[in-house]
């Protein structure tokens, strides 16, 4: 028996009194990835993101953890939602328009000490400003660096746009005005270099793609460490008692790590290990999160048709985008098809041996997203549900 044989087999047993479509997380599976996004941290803590785990128990749980410390949010709502329930250092890493959440910040005390806010814009300020509603508490700031690499004088990108702040000189002037600006306080810098961190090096039965991607990451490691170290100290020149710099994601944590100028990484995907984490030559984890569809239909010889399963991620669209059927091995999708609203037919002569009712694990293409499409996680250690947990739908938050 194959070890994937082996895991759906215990999936099945643990989820044998229960009805899918379901979505589990493997206790086991999640340890394990924790505490080897803990060890490449090499001491450094790792800030968990919210968006790629969206259940607080889980979250609860890896906070836990020694090595672990503060969240790394995605909307001010959330932000404000998880400081009332008791999460604290809460970082949103996105810059918000919403003027109720910044209205309510500025007139709590507490809520005002455990959230800190993304600018990269003095309107961002002004925003935050006219939205306060009389409020007068200090708002915390970070700062978001570009981090994007770029050739050719420019010419050529590599990289997500996010932050117009790219240079020192200008992280450095932002810092000056806040430091100025009555109402805020600067405390921290993020700097999240996605086209390393989650851009996988080992493209399966690509070696000349996988090959360029290694040359573009080394060279885009290389600039980001010399500028985000001089960016750091341009803004320390204003700003000394800066709490924190953050950087990295989960497929770059051991190198963010050993750059001094970083703090804290910042990982989440790792804990669950979606299908667009399989492609690392820097570290290989184990798959947490699945979910089940249960055979419905043999329409012949060679296909089965499972309920539902058309949950594809963000992002360019692509089949990369899409999820894959994991367990039993040896199922793909009709190429006139794929992954259907209400239904997917499935190929493959594993199809022979699954009944009417039985389970089809699939893995998600992204970790967090996952949870939008289900109101409860099963928690299996061995071969045993432990726990039923509710995830944000579950508790009724839809953030985005």
């Amino acid at each position: 028996m194959t070890p994937r044989a082996a895991d759906r087999a215990r999936y099945d047993r643990a989820t044998a009194h229960l009805d899918a479509p379901l979505a589990i997380v493997d206790l086991d599976a999640f340890d394990a990835n924790a505490a080897d996004l803990i060890r490449r941290a090499s001491g450094k803590p790792i800030r968990v993101a919210s968006k790629s785990v969206r259940c607080r128990a889980l979250l609860e749980r890896v906070l836990a953890m020694d090595g672990f410390a503060g969240i790394m949010s995605f909307t001010l709502a959330e932000s404000i939602w998880l400081a009332r329930a008791g999460f604290g250092d809460v970082l949103l890493a996105y810059p918000s328009a919403d003027r109720a959440g910044f209205a309510e910040l500025a007139g709590d005390a507490k809520l005002a000490a455990e959230v800190t806010v993304m600018v990269d814009d003095p309107a961002q300020l002004d925003l935050i400003d006219r939205s306060r509603d009389g409020g007068g508490e200090e708002i915390r700031v970070c700062l978001e660096l570009d981090t994007a690499l770029r050739l050719l004088g420019g010419r050529v990108r590599i990289g997500a746009r996010r932050s117009p702040l790219r240079e020192p000189a200008q992280l450095g002037a932002l810092a000056r005005d806040i430091s100025r600006r009555p109402g805020f306080r600067l405390v921290g810098l993020m700097a999240y270099e996605g086209h390393v961190a989650g851009v996988g090096d080992a493209v399966a039965g690509s070696p000349v793609r996988s090959r360029m991607i290694r040359v573009m990451q080394s060279a885009a490691r290389r600039e980001l460490a010399r500028r985000r170290a001089a960016v750091v100290a341009a803004v320390r020149a204003e700003v000394a008692d800066l709490e924190f710099v953050n950087g990295g994601g989960t497929g770059s944590v051991q190198h963010t790590a050993a750059e001094d100028a970083v703090t804290e990484i910042a990982a989440g995907s790792g804990l669950y290990v979606p299908r667009l984490f399989d492609n690392y030559t820097s570290f290989n984890g184990r798959p947490a999160a699945l979910f089940a569809q249960p055979v419905v239909r043999r329409p012949g010889v060679g296909v089965v048709t499972v309920l539902g399963g058309g949950y594809p991620a963000s992002g360019a669209a692509g089949r990369d985008r899409l999820p894959v059927p994991y367990l039993p091995e040896g199922l793909g999708y009709d190429p006139m098809e794929g992954p259907g609203e209400v239904q997917t037919p499935l190929l493959g002569a594993a199809a022979d041996d699954l009944l009417l009712g039985d389970k089809v694990w699939f893995r998600h293409a992204k970790a967090g997203e996952l949870c939008e499409r289900f109101d409860e996680l099963r928690l299996v250690s061995g071969e045993q549900v432990v726990a039923s947990v509710p995830t944000y739908r579950g508790e009724g938050r839809t953030f985005l």
